[in-house]
Order: C-alpha cells, then sequence, then structure tokens
C-alpha cells in the first residue's frame, strides 16, 4: 500500500491546498506515483487539477474527490495503485476530520507566520493524538528574519509535534502557479524550487518513501 499524507488545519488560509499541490507534483517529479484527493467541500484543490488538465495533456498525477465518510474507501483504492496519497482536508477539526487522520501514515499542519495559526494548530495535534497519529507542521508564508515569525517559530517549538525543517517562505510564485493548475516546481528555475525540492526529501524521508 502506499503512504498516506493528511494535510489538516482547522483555520483557513493557512496554505493547506498550497501545500497539498506542490507536494504532488514535487512526488510526481521525483519519479513517485501520486494521487491527490480533496475532501474540501469547497473544492480547491479539484479546481486547481481541473485548470491543469485543461493546460496540459498529460496531468501527471491522479486527483480523486470523497466524503469525509469515503476516505477510508478511497485510500484503500488509491494506495493499491499510488506510491503516496495526499489528502486536502477541510478548514475544520472536528469528526469529519477523523477518517482522513485514521489513514494517515503522517499529517501535516501548515501554520503561517501568524499567532492565529499557530492557535489553530492544538485541536488537530489533539485529534492527531487520539488516532495516535504522527503530525508534522509546516511554516507556510514564512517571512525569515522577522520579529513575528521568531515569535511563532518560538511558540511551536513548544507544542508536542515536529516542525519541518523545510519552511514554505512568502514567495508570489506560488499564488501564481496554484491559478495556472501547476506548481512552483513547473515554473521557471528560482529559490521555490530549492525549498520545495528539500521539502519533498524530508517528507519522503520521514515517510520512508525516499
Amino acid at each position: 500500500m502506499g503512504s498516506i499524507i493528511t494535510i489538516a488545519q482547522q483555520k483557513g488560509g493557512a496554505g493547506k491546498t498550497t501545500l497539498a499541490v506542490n507536494l504532488a507534483v514535487g512526488f510526481a517529479r521525483a519519479g513517485k506515483s501520486v494521487a491527490l484527493m480533496d475532501v474540501d467541500p469547497q473544492g480547491s484543490a479539484g479546481r486547481w487539477f481541473m485548470t491543469r488538465t485543461e493546460a496540459m495533456d498529460e496531468p501527471g498525477l491522479t486527483f480523486a474527490t470523497a466524503s469525509a465518510w469515503g476516505v477510508p474507501y478511497e485510500c484503500r483504492k488509491l494506495g493499491e495503485s499510488h506510491d503516496i496519497v495526499i489528502i486536502d482536508t477541510p478548514p475544520k477539526a472536528d469528526s469529519d476530520l477523523r477518517p482522513a487522520l485514521r489513514e494517515a501514515d503522517l499529517v501535516l499542519v501548515p501554520v503561517a507566520t501568524s499567532h492565529l495559526d499557530l492557535w489553530a494548530v492544538e485541536e488537530v495535534l489533539y485529534l492527531a493524538e487520539r488516532e495516535d497519529k504522527p503530525v508534522m507542521m509546516v511554516m507556510t508564508r514564512a517571512r525569515a528574519g522577522t520579529r513575528l515569525a521568531s515569535e511563532v517559530a518560538e511558540q511551536a517549538a513548544k507544542m508536542d509535534a515536529a516542525i519541518a525543517e523545510t519552511p514554505m517562505a512568502n514567495r508570489v510564485i506560488y499564488a501564481e502557479t496554484l491559478g495556472h493548475g501547476r506548481a512552483a516546481l513547473e515554473a521557471p528555475k528560482g529559490a521555490a524550487h530549492a525549498e520545495m525540492n528539500a521539502l519533498v526529501a524530508e517528507i519522503g524521508g520521514k515517510i520512508g518513501l525516499m
């Protein structure tokens, strides 16, 4: 069975879908077969994928949708034929999130550089702990060298979860490529390339995929 990564954060705007699609493309470019599952009723990952299929002949990954309680079935089906399944969840932490947490080999929690985002992590950590799942926080929209970034990083370090060594900086390229059904690694080479390659390698190593 392939590895399952669930991306969860109860606060909207933290970068869940941005993280999901960039990891999906990153793992695909690293030679892995990837399935992206959207269980968020807003359908942002689905909209991204449809835009992608319109822009290129071969999207390079599989896409699926599911209701919260349909996640286990879809994970089993996709996991039989893919190296990795990435699940983009709704911006909430309640019983609807639990099926996606139960299936996860790793739960990723994007945290934008703000105290509000950090405070919102606590409920996700609680639910993941109840399901006995490992959690890694990924700092998104990071602004290196700012006092706020230092404060958030200091508080995050006190929480009961690992923090990815590689943050996703606050780069326009993530928003630009998302709107065109692509990922930062598919844009002209820049700082985001090294950033995402490092993050893919770090997460892949965490789940024993790379």
